[in-house]
């Protein structure tokens, strides 16, 4: 599994594939190079975002502000950033 993690401002970015509506929140895996995860969330006003940014910050163990959404807000493909955490710790939380 090769996901495509690199520097930020102020953190590490990570690129995200976002299946919502799926009938659990899980990380699936890698696909092209992003981090796939499922949502129970639908796609409206918001709501997947805001669980993607819950369910991160559970499974990561940090604060919900140190997730921040750069791009794909109406997308299912994401870049989010991530502060806090090194590459190596993100890797390790995730199972990667």
């Amino acid at each position: 599994m090769t996901i495509r993690i690199t520097p930020g401002a102020s953190g590490i970015c990570l690129e995200v594939q976002v299946q919502p509506r799926s009938s659990r929140n899980q990380v699936v895996g890698e696909q092209d190079g992003r981090l796939k995860i499922k949502l129970t969330a639908p796609p409206v006003e918001g709501e997947a975002n805001q669980a993607l940014v819950n369910f991160l910050a559970r499974l990561l163990e940090i604060p919900k502000k140190n997730i921040i959404l750069l791009k794909g807000e109406t997308s299912r493909h994401k870049l989010i950033e991530i502060i806090g955490l090194t590459e190596l710790e993100l890797m390790e939380k995730l199972n990667i």
